[in-house]
């Protein structure tokens, strides 16, 4: 029987796995992942802000995968592409005849000094965590300290995730003002961002909604103002500097490191794939989820790499892979969003939904919809049992 290698569990590696395994007798299907659990990534500023818990936006791999799935729980140190072979840090290397590489992603520091050491990035359970204790800490500290930068907050970027991170974090607030103790009007929160516009994704109406919702409740938006360096405290810009004993770090994201450590032709360790997901001049390997680079044949632009457009690129991989081994002809991967929906808090947000029509969506009527966009994830990846598990 032929052999499938799938390289992380994220979006786009568990749903590849989740296919094969159902529709694949004749293949033997092995997963390798860091860590033994799931986690729905769209949701770890939730966790970071203190909103949800780990187990909140977690499920455990053995349980959503496929009996006949193998599940190995270890690091990917390098691809050796010529030999078929994936060398993990604890195990023997393994080989394979298909490999789907699904690698997730890393905060993108863009070569901006200070940067790694002193902002806080919200990349995985971990970072998530580290940046809510940290906030929580630092908050309390103030009643000890009353150093004014204890009260402050920064976060660098204005993207998808730094507006739902601030979106949970104003929501929150005030219970966290009430559990500590805190002067309300002396908090500052500055967001900092290089480019002219917020939420470029969106259509401006739904944009400016977000940034007035947010400066409503007291956030201040500093865009065009590109960030040179972050030292402790400081986030500077070439003309000005801004205090915080409190520094997110959302600014984007690369693909993993170990891309860029197998050779791949790679740019943010993002590789472009051809048009049926395959790596050129290996048809045997496919690249999807946060280390692909997939081009739109409409405009030539890359895609954007998120959760919908990874589980849909598990689709076509799966497929083309069932097809390799019946000698078909692949499909070709073209994508139809169904919107995007960002959550400002839980009972407010904007949203673009393509679905019988364009809706342009805004306020209270958005945390349903972003419910069930969640949900809808966790169903596709697992089972209606995990689903109902995660309300």
């Amino acid at each position: 029987m032929a052999s499938v290698l799938i390289l992380g569990a994220g979006y786009a590696g568990l749903r590849t796995a989740k296919l094969l395994a159902k529709h694949s007798p004749q293949l033997t299907v092995t997963v390798v992942n860091k860590n033994a659990y799931h986690y729905e990534s769209t949701q770890l500023h939730e966790v970071a802000v203190g909103t949800r818990e780990p187990a909140d936006i977690t499920f455990s791999l053995r349980q959503a995968l496929p009996k006949n799935v193998d599940l190995i729980i270890d690091e990917v140190v390098k691809v050796d592409r010529e030999k078929q072979q994936v060398e993990l840090a604890h195990h023997e290397p393994l080989s394979y005849d298909y490999l789907v590489n699904s690698l997730g992603f890393e905060s993108e520091t863009f070569g901006i000094p200070g940067a790694e050491e002193n902002g806080l990035p919200l990349i995985d359970i971990p970072t998530a965590l580290a940046a809510r204790e940290h906030l929580e800490k630092t908050l309390a500290h103030f009643n000890e300290s009353h150093d004014p930068n204890d009260l402050r907050i920064i976060v660098c970027g204005a993207g998808f995730t730094s507006i739902e991170y601030l979106g949970d974090l104003v929501y929150h607030l005030p219970a966290l003002i009430n559990q500590y103790h805190l002067p309300a009007d002396q908090i500052k929160i500055d967001c900092i961002e290089a480019m002219p516009k917020v939420l470029p994704m969106f259509s401006q109406d739904l944009a400016d909604y977000a940034v007035h919702y947010l400066e409503s409740h007291g956030v201040t938006f500093h865009t065009s103002t590109p960030i040179t360096a972050i030292n402790p405290g400081v986030v500077e810009s070439k003309e000005s500097s801004f205090k915080a004993n409190t520094i997110i770090w959302t600014t984007g994201v690369k693909g993993s490191h170990v891309i860029a450590d197998s050779g791949y032709d790679q740019k943010r360790n993002r590789v472009v794939v051809q048009n049926n997901l395959s790596v050129k001049d290996h048809p045997n390997e496919f690249v999807i989820g946060d280390v692909s680079a997939v081009p739109d044949p409409d405009t030539g632009r890359m895609y954007p790499t998120t959760g919908q457009i990874a589980i849909a690129q598990a689709d076509v991989a799966a497929r083309n892979i069932r097809a390799l081994v019946a000698g078909r002809s692949l499909t070709d991967f073209k994508f139809h969003s169904l919107g995007t929906v960002c959550s400002l808090g839980p009972t407010n947000g904007v949203a673009e939904i393509f679905m019988m029509g364009h809706w342009k969506l805004k306020g209270h009527v958005v945390g349903p919809i972003k419910k069930l966009v969640n949900d809808r994830s966790v169903l596709e990846l697992s089972d209606i049992k995990t689903m109902l598990e995660s309300n």
